[in-house]
């Protein structure tokens, strides 16, 4: 399949309208309390001391019978090793659920342009709040871009194989051989060529949060 030279970053754009952008319900205050203290395998004696309250106070606020003040959330904070708005942050899922996914040799998903040739890296994850992928450079100049490449976010590049020229926006190119990486930021415009007799080959690593 051919695509644009801006076909990686339009797959960044697409990762981002997949995200869950559900509204998560209203946090229990109880309930979180509850899950911290269990999460740390403590009894209802223990995490109070360790908050300096009560046990009856501890438990009315576990069960809903009770507002804490902001003193006993802040016991509560110090107690738990959080801070206070920590109390009232549900768990992330990622936390909690474990996902992995692994891309043998030749299983990428491959994606063709006439500067770059992609093999994306754990295309089956949805949601992702990476997007890696290895690309073949066979840019030799600037001038085979239609211009600068830019996009939300932050990449990191780490030279595979052979010697690249990276130019950005803000900066003097500069040149990377094997080894060498690069962090920057993506909303920076930035490109990147081949300076060595093969194609070289790079792994980038795009945020996408």
């Amino acid at each position: 399949m051919r695509m644009s030279e801006n076909a990686p970053h339009s797959l960044i754009r697409i990762a981002h309208e997949n995200g869950d952008s559900s509204v998560a319900p209203p946090l229990d205050l109880g309930v979180r309390v509850r899950e911290l203290r269990k999460a740390r395998d403590w009894t209802l004696e223990q995490a109070a001391q360790q908050a300096g309250l009560a046990r009856s106070t501890l438990s009315k606020i576990e069960n809903g019978q009770m507002s804490p003040t902001y003193d006993a959330l802040k016991k509560l904070a110090v107690g738990l090793e959080i801070s206070v708005p920590q109390l009232f942050t549900p768990p992330s899922k990622g936390q909690v659920n474990g996902r992995m996914a692994v891309t043998k040799s030749g299983d990428a998903v491959q994606q063709i342009t006439t500067t770059y040739e992609h093999d994306l890296l754990a295309n089956a994850l949805t949601s992702k709040k990476m997007l890696p992928y290895r690309a073949r450079v066979r840019a030799r100049q600037m001038e085979d871009f239609d211009g600068w490449v830019r996009h939300d976010g932050e990449e990191f590049l780490y030279v595979l194989t052979g010697r690249v020229r990276l130019y950005s926006e803000f900066y003097e190119p500069v040149e990377l051989s094997r080894g060498d990486s690069a962090y920057y930021d993506a909303a920076m415009g930035h490109n990147v060529v081949s300076v060595s007799a093969e194609d070289a080959t790079i792994l980038w690593v795009t945020s996408l949060t």
